[in-house]
């Protein structure tokens, strides 16, 4: 029995998304003894690059799940193509639209209803709508992955964040929505692009200038991402979305409460391409383990980053820090990378982890 984690290179320039494919179970034999996850699929090119990818290395035709971890186009829009080109077991993403009637109340605006959000929201999210009105057509189960009540009959699969009550925090501050009463715990940060020159610092073992981020930096859109804990041949593998400080909190709070220790994680998904606004030396701590005194390789981080992202995607902060943490870092660039245990050999040249940055970008 084995596994392998499959992140294919999404976007060009600056500009990244994610696009994972995933199988577990027997490997070398047919595709009965064997599962297939797909979590978000990124652009047009890439979508079709992961049916691609499927059927040429799985042999498959059919994924058991689909996972949209939040309506961002990057992430969402190329579903579609998996949709129409695979056979798919169960759609799992979350329709904000369906929520408009219990978030009526909640905006300035007293003249707002639920059937006029309802339809604000599917029109603002149409890549998001486009996916459930495909799968309907297809009679595809559609399945909301809330922590609350999330399950795949075996405990392989553990959705933990976000909850329906923070998902309805989140919701109500989507860029898509009115204007809240008021300050609903997050509200999105505005946040207006300037080009400046990089200031670099020195880092080293030992100094590590990564700090948590403050309240509200992640958007509510990004917040409402599926945390994502896959329990497989014996090890568990952590995948994050677009997720910020508050839902990585809360999918903390879940996985204590389930008696899960997030430390002894064998493998997670950096969040956010790797952004310093989406984690701190807190969080990593408690998901990742406390800093080492010395390099090690304890379990494996993979970050979606795009061709010319450095410095900021990934932040070498993060990758840094992670890796003071006994990770060995791995990022997507301009090919796919693989992580697997038992699985057919490919050909492929073993993927060279990041190295650790004497120079970060302040």
């Amino acid at each position: 029995m084995g596994f392998e984690i499959d992140f294919l290179p999404v976007g060009e320039g600056e500009r990244g998304g994610d696009a994972i494919a995933i199988r577990w179970g027997n490997l070398h034999g047919d595709q009965s003894e064997q599962k297939i996850m797909v979590i978000d699929g990124g652009t047009k090119e890439s979508g079709k690059s992961l049916v691609e990818h499927i059927k040429k290395y799985y042999k498959a035709a059919k994924v058991d799940y689909v996972f949209c971890s939040h309506p961002d186009a990057d992430h969402a829009s190329r579903l579609t193509e998996v949709i129409n080109s695979l056979t798919v077991g169960v759609l799992c993403l979350h329709r904000p639209w369906e929520h408009a009637q219990d978030l009526k109340n909640m905006f300035q605006n007293g003249k707002i209803t639920g059937t006029s959000l309802k339809a604000n929201l599917k029109k603002a999210l149409e890549d998001a709508y486009e996916l459930e009105s495909l799968a309907k057509q297809k009679n595809i189960r559609i399945y909301e992955p809330f922590a609350d009540d999330f399950t795949d009959g075996n405990a392989e699969i553990v959705v933990l964040s976000p909850t329906k009550d923070f998902y309805s925090v989140m919701l109500a501050n989507f860029r898509e929505t009115p204007e809240p009463k008021e300050s609903l715990t997050l509200t999105e940060r505005i946040v207006t692009a300037v080009k400046e020159a990089i200031k670099w610092v020195a880092e080293n073992w030992g100094i590590e200038t990564l700090t948590d981020p403050q309240e509200n930096e992640t958007s509510a859109e990004n917040n409402s991402s599926v945390i994502l804990l896959l329990q497989a041949e014996g090890k568990k593998f952590l995948f994050t979305g677009d997720a910020g400080i508050e839902a990585l909190s809360e999918a903390i709070k879940k996985a204590v409460s389930l008696g899960i220790d997030l430390k002894t994680l064998n493998f997670i998904q950096i969040p956010h391409h790797g952004s310093k606004h989406n984690i701190g030396p807190s969080l990593l701590d408690s998901i990742v383990g406390e800093k080492l005194q010395e390099p090690a390789h304890l379990k494996t981080a993979f970050v979606s980053s795009p061709k010319d992202g450095d410095p900021k995607h990934p932040s070498r902060k993060v990758v840094n820090a992670f890796m003071r943490r006994g990770a060995k870092v791995l990022a997507t660039k301009e090919s796919a990378k693989c992580h697997f245990d038992n699985a057919p050999d490919r050909g492929w040249s073993k993927a060279e982890p990041l190295p650790f940055y004497d120079k970060v970008a302040e």
